[in-house]
């Protein structure tokens, strides 16, 4: 794996200033939602450092990669709204450019878009982190998030975190009249089935 101080500078290279930003704040994030659900705090910092590192790939180079050196692993209907291919070669560029192998941290970086059916724990920290950081995310939807978690322990707490963020992306999607990915509608089910009942109005 590189060093942290090579990931920063790549980082920096390869992203707007509001980007890297962005990242830092969902590192730390990340580290805190980690300690919270008693995770590896270190491999969630890095998971929210890196998860971005493909979110300024224009879209030409963004799809020559994937049909060119990605090839498998997608689906198509990822390829339909610009604001979803980063996740796909985020994860290629962990593995290729950090030379990170593991796992945990791979799919973090993969499913932090649209997220997946039966995300782990670790994955789930990272979406969140990555839409209620403090340092470009709005402060007060970002508390909101965290009191109902805190609010409702556990697991359920977070599912029921998770889904509020999914209403509001698919809210934004749908306002921007943007392309949803079938898994994004899954995962919302999924949830809805699983702690729907349970998330109170605003």
């Amino acid at each position: 794996m590189k060093t942290t101080d090579y990931i920063l500078q790549y980082l920096k290279k390869n992203l707007s200033d509001k980007r890297y930003i962005h990242s830092l704040g969902s590192a730390n994030c990340a580290k805190k939602l980690a300690k919270m659900f008693n995770l590896d705090e270190d491999k969630a910092y890095l998971a929210g450092l890196i998860h971005d590192c493909a979110k300024n790939t224009d879209r030409d180079e963004s799809l020559r990669i994937i049909n060119d050196e990605i090839k498998t692993g997608f689906d198509n209907s990822e390829l339909k709204n610009p604001k979803t291919l980063h996740s796909i070669v985020g994860a290629y560029i962990v593995k290729k450019e950090f030379e990170i192998e593991d796992e945990i941290i791979i799919s973090a970086v993969r499913n932090h878009t649209i997220g997946a059916k039966n995300m782990t724990t670790f994955d789930k920290i990272i979406f969140l982190a990555d839409k209620i950081e403090p340092n470009t995310r709005d402060e007060k939807y970002s508390k909101k998030i965290f009191k109902l978690i805190e609010k409702n322990k556990g697991i359920i707490g977070l599912d029921l975190a998770l889904l509020k963020c999914f209403i509001e992306t698919i809210k934004n999607l749908t306002k921007k009249k943007l392309y949803i990915c079938p898994t994004t509608i899954d995962v919302y089910n999924e949830l809805v089935e699983k702690v729907g009942e349970l998330l109170e109005d605003d």
